[in-house]
């Protein structure tokens, strides 16, 4: 199974009401960095057999928005083992529910997410933890195989932005008009 582990998109200044801040959707900036990494992704030809995301508004306009981009289809499944007071074990429940998939991309909230992509790269066993940063609007891919998970990418927002930025120059050599 390839893995894609999202962290949802900028949305603005965490809310000191927790009621309201679960519906803080993306600002401005998150939309855009949305659509373009799914313009990345596209490029990659990357599709999704199934997106799973955190309840909250934030995770699932980051997940719509991806999907869209890419073309997916299908229905987005809302799943509390990516909310943030998720554990371990739920997230292990989740993977092994959608264990069939080949392409899965999971939508969810830092520190939750970059706890189960160590879990994923370093064994239970090892006194170590894998230090990986997963900035808002970072995407990992892991392949899921017998034994321990291998780390293929990361994309954080900055390449992002520059990868999108080069795709979408001109080819044509400018010149003057005189």
């Amino acid at each position: 199974m390839n893995l894609y582990i999202l962290r949802h998109a900028s949305a603005g200044l965490r809310r000191a009401n927790p009621l309201l801040d679960v519906k803080r959707p993306l600002d401005k900036e998150g939309k855009k960095h949305c659509l373009q990494l799914a313009h990345i992704l596209n490029a990659l030809h990357i599709q999704f057999d199934f997106i799973v995301s955190s309840p909250l508004k934030r995770c699932l306009q980051t997940a719509s928005l991806i999907g869209t981009e890419t073309g997916y289809e299908a229905q987005i499944l809302h799943s509390t083992a990516l909310a943030p007071d998720a554990t371990l074990k739920d997230f292990q429940k989740l993977l092994k529910d959608c264990a069939t998939r080949e392409n899965l991309l999971v939508v969810g909230h830092n520190p939750n997410l970059t706890r189960f992509l160590g879990s994923l790269l370093v064994p239970a066993s090892s006194p170590a933890e894998a230090q990986v940063r997963l900035r808002k609007g970072s995407i990992a891919r892991v392949v899921l195989t017998r034994g321990p998970a291998t780390l293929q990418a990361l994309l954080d927002p900055r390449t992002v932005r520059a990868l999108y930025a080069t795709s979408t120059k001109s080819s044509r050599r400018k010149t003057s008009r005189k």
